[in-house]
């Protein structure tokens, strides 16, 4: 169910139409409608909103040939809270008179490819009416000519269909909603300085801001479910099990002070989720306000050092917040950084928006050569991994869907958690040991998830970053996340901190730019930490990234994946990524120019 305040943001269809009257429109108006229908159930039968619900669209009930209907049109959109605009056709209409102008909102255009009527005519003066008045359009147009009765979307024309709407989708998602930052600036590092302009310009959120004393005043005064508590407990104590006490024996925890430290962990759980949603079950306690939380669909956690030299860490919240299950079932993973990075956070929820799976959350740590590799294991890797590997390894905010240990047709993935089983989560648990906390890095104790992930998994890593007078960037790197041999794997990470959960990546290699070698790939990203999605989305990156007019800095998508609006190709062809920053800079933030 959705969580947030605010209803779900419908897909709105409207079908376009020749306005001439005596015959032409007449003879058009069925089948322009019947696209409208058609492609609407395309989307309702294939796409769900990262909280489960079927995605649902809003067909305008007229068809539109002059602006009258388009106005009629836009608002009946705003009344049925549209937040992403397709128009199809079949033929010719009349341009800026048919075209949806709703600001804000994607927007895109399936003009039919058919030889009785010129859809292509319209969609192409269409697109020059929309790069005109500033306001990018997404051009969708299949490949091969259909006959005037066919009723079918061709496959191309569907994979367009689908990215442009989950990327308008997750555009819509965000829209209004909060990052709620839990703390402030953890350690100097530069993501968690959290910046309002990023937030409110680009992706149209508002920042909420809660001091880490809040999480300690709720611990004291008990503002939590102390029933779902109890639960909680019993269930963590069931299920996870305690690793290995990296620390020396002298300093080690007694079993009292451990057990003292889950109770405190699992109320952190409780309250951080209570403060990005809110918690009816406080109500009954008397505590209103703090019954409401803050709207968030992303949050940040500073942890280090200010909570973290006292208190226990916020590493088993972080991972299971981040999960698609906890004690009360499999449900909606969260979206929560480790050490406030709220740009890791963003592309984490780029992530989640479009894939409706849960994240890892990672350093990108140690590229490690085969050279390097051979004369520390004396082995040789071979497979994907044979050119080298980046060890991204972080204490925090990695899932456990991340383990791996979800399976379909014999291969391993991260599903999305309405298709998740029991036995899955039980899987995922079994497969990864909590650790007493390096009492050096974390003072205050706390426990660590240590999981190694499981391969051969196709993963994306992502990550935005704040450039000075250049805005935003999105950094895109599709690969691997491999299997190793457990002896080769357990002297690389006794090398780092084994407590924390691991996973192998093998970027896909271009032979050119940032993918020439893997050493390339970490030599130019761009932050210390790096989100990761499961599959192969960089794609999905892409065209989110253009509709919030953010350039990607380094991608290994192929041109036949890409799909931005059709505009772009107006700065360039030859050098797209160059066309991307120029396309980016000249259309500005959709919600607003950002203040330099």
């Amino acid at each position: 169910m959705n969580r947030l305040n605010g209803e779900l943001p419908k897909v709105g269809i409207r079908a376009t139409i020749d306005g001439r009257r005596r015959g032409v429109r007449e003879s058009l108006e069925t089948q322009a409608m019947d696209m409208a229908k058609i492609v609407g159930k395309f989307i309702e039968d294939n796409l769900r909103y990262p909280s489960g619900e079927p995605v649902q669209c809003y067909i305008f009930e007229e068809t539109i040939g002059r602006v009258p209907e388009s106005a009629r049109c836009e608002e009946a959109f705003k009344k049925n809270n549209v937040g992403v605009s397709l128009t199809v056709t079949p033929c010719w209409c009349y341009g800026t008179e048919t075209i949806d102008t709703t600001p804000n909102i994607p927007k895109g255009i399936w003009g039919f490819n058919g030889t009785e009527r010129p859809g292509a005519v319209y969609l192409a003066a269409a697109g020059a009416a929309h790069g005109q008045i500033g306001d990018p359009v997404f051009s969708i147009y299949g490949k091969d000519v259909q006959d005037s009765n066919d009723k079918t979307i061709p496959e191309d024309v569907k994979i367009k269909i689908l990215n442009f709407i989950e990327a308008g989708l997750a555009l819509a998602l965000m829209k209004g909603k909060s990052y709620l930052s839990i703390g402030n600036v953890s350690m100097g590092i530069a993501g968690s300085i959290v910046n309002s302009d990023f937030f409110s310009d680009y992706l149209g959120m508002r920042n909420e801001y809660v001091d880490m004393v809040e999480l300690k005043r709720r611990i004291d005064e008990k503002i939590y479910d102390e029933e779902e508590f109890e639960k909680a407990l019993k269930w963590t104590k069931e299920n996870c099990k305690e690793g290995e006490d990296c620390n020396n024996i002298e300093v080690q925890k007694t079993l009292e002070e451990k057990n003292k430290d889950w109770e405190t962990v699992v109320k952190m759980t409780l309250i951080m989720r209570d403060l990005m949603i809110g918690n009816e079950n406080l109500k009954k306690k008397g505590f209103l306000e703090e019954a409401e939380g803050h709207n968030a669909i992303v949050a940040g956690f500073q942890g280090q050092r200010q909570w973290t030299d006292y208190m226990p860490n916020g590493d088993f919240s972080e991972a299971i917040l981040n999960s698609s299950f906890d004690w009360n079932g499999i449900r909606e993973a969260f979206i929560l950084a480790t050490e406030n990075d709220s740009l890791n956070g963003v592309a984490m929820l780029f992530g989640h928006l479009l894939t409706g799976r849960a994240q890892i959350f990672s350093d990108v740590r140690t590229f490690w050569s085969p050279e390097a590799i051979k004369r520390v294991t004396g082995k040789t890797l071979s497979g994907k991994g044979e050119n080298g590997l980046i060890h991204l390894i972080n204490s925090g905010s990695s899932s456990l869907d991340g383990t791996g240990e979800q399976m379909k047709d014999g291969k391993r993935l991260m599903k999305k958690f309405w298709e998740i089983t029991p036995e899955e989560v039980t899987k995922c648990l079994n497969s990864t040991k909590w650790c007493e906390a390096d009492l050096g890095y974390f003072r205050g104790g706390g426990f660590s998830s240590q999981f190694l992930t499981k391969g051969e998994m196709p993963i994306t890593m992502t990550r935005i970053n704040l450039i000075k007078r250049l805005g935003p960037v999105l950094q895109i790197a599709e690969g691997y996340a491999i299997d190793i041999p457990n002896d080769v794997h357990s002297i690389l990470d006794r090398r780092t901190n084994f407590t924390w959960p691991s996973t192998w990546f093998a970027p896909i290699l271009t032979g050119e730019g940032a993918f020439t070698d893997v050493h390339s790939v970490m030599d130019t990203w761009g932050a210390n930490h790096g989100a990761i999605s499961y599959g192969h989305v960089g794609d999905k990156f892409i065209t989110l990234a253009s509709m919030l007019r953010i350039p990607v800095a380094m991608h290994n998508v192929s041109d036949n994946r890409i799909f931005r609006p059709k505009v772009w190709s107006s700065f360039g062809t030859l050098d797209k990524e160059s066309a991307d920053y120029r396309a980016c800079e000249n259309f500005g933030p959709i919600y607003g120019k950002l203040k330099r």
